[in-house]
């Protein structure tokens, strides 16, 4: 691909682009893309991930390959209910909740974000290009992990039928998520982080606007507050409807990018225009629109939202979530492409 291995990497762009302020040269955001790809870019085959060193490597060559200013990675193997249901069969995440009620919550083995190594991100800055940094996302987010622990229907009635348990729920998880970025970010190698955290459906979040402020954002502004403290900036990659509560992300939260948009929410191209200055805007280049849509259409619409933020700055190119295996690799090139060709 005579694309790939063009730009030397320089996070002062993203960095710029996450102040809102217009990048030296167009730059591309992505949360992951797919081992396929990786190798497709470094042209070798992925090491999988039982040596965590040795496949932080593989991103950080497929990453900067592709003309990435960084690379996004998790600090270690810490999570929540993932963790646990790996000794179980696969189950349902509405139906198996592990925890809906006192007991079970008493019954859950709460894992400490501390016991789990994080030397990768020591061991990798000597392999780092100069230039390059880590964004260390998490092991999902707060309201994710709590609903992969209750179930979203034990959630809402939670709500109103056990609303301290449900407190403490989100006290346990969202104090533990806290911990692991507090651990991440002291990582010269690490320069920023990303709080991924789903909200909503295509029309509404999962939560009321007042329920996301009693339980989710208390969790996400420590997070915030951690980057901030460490003078690194945070972004919030959320899929779903979350324009009811995007005053808050701003302002509340101060999340310094947004990432994730879909077109039959909000297309990237709206979503620009009305926040353009205020906060970020990472990707956007919807998912079925690269799927469905010819090699010159998606080299068309990526241009165009490059040209629409040039003067204004505050964006990165990039898909509307990720680059799941079925996004063919030659419109994932198509799109990314003109980055490299046109500036």
């Amino acid at each position: 691909m005579d694309i790939l291995n063009r730009r030397k990497p320089n996070f002062e762009n993203l960095l710029k682009v996450l102040r809102c302020q217009k990048p030296d040269r167009p730059t591309l955001f992505e949360m992951f893309m797919n081992d396929k790809l990786y190798e497709i870019i470094t042209g070798r085959k992925s090491p999988g991930g039982q040596d965590q060193l040795e496949y932080l490597k593989f991103l950080v060559d497929a990453f900067v390959g592709a003309g990435y200013d960084y690379v996004t990675t998790h600090a270690s193997d810490f999570g929540f209910a993932d963790n646990q249901r790996q000794k179980k069969e696969t189950i349902s995440l509405n139906e198996n909740a592990i925890i809906y009620d006192e007991k079970t919550f008493e019954e859950f083995q709460w894992e400490d974000p501390e016991d789990y190594d994080t030397s990768k991100l020591e061991k990798i800055k000597d392999y780092l290009p100069e230039g390059a940094k880590l964004a260390v996302m998490g092991p999902g987010g707060v309201l994710e992990n709590v609903m992969s622990l209750t179930g979203y229907d034990n959630l809402c009635y939670m709500l109103y039928e056990n609303p301290d348990l449900l407190e403490q729920i989100f006290k346990e998880v969202g104090q533990r998520l806290v911990k692991y970025y507090e651990i991440a970010v002291q990582y010269d190698s690490v320069g920023m982080l990303i709080s991924n955290d789903d909200w909503g459906f295509n029309t509404q979040t999962f939560l009321s606007p007042d329920a996301m402020k009693k339980y989710v954002y208390p969790w996400h502004k420590k997070i915030a507050d951690v980057a901030h403290k460490n003078n690194k900036p945070v972004i919030l990659h959320s899929c779903g409807y979350v324009l009811d509560v995007m005053d808050d992300i701003v302002h509340t939260l101060q999340y310094d990018g947004k990432h994730s948009y879909e077109d039959n929410i909000m297309s990237v191209e709206d979503f620009y225009d009305k926040w353009k200055g205020q906060i970020a805007v990472l990707g956007g280049i919807d998912v079925n629109f690269l799927i469905n849509s010819s090699v010159e259409d998606i080299r068309k619409r990526s241009r165009a939202m490059i040209e629409r933020s040039l003067d204004s700055g505050g964006y990165a190119l990039g898909t509307g979530n990720s680059v799941p295996v079925y996004i063919p690799v030659e419109k994932y090139f198509a799109m990314i492409s003109v980055i490299h060709d046109d500036y």
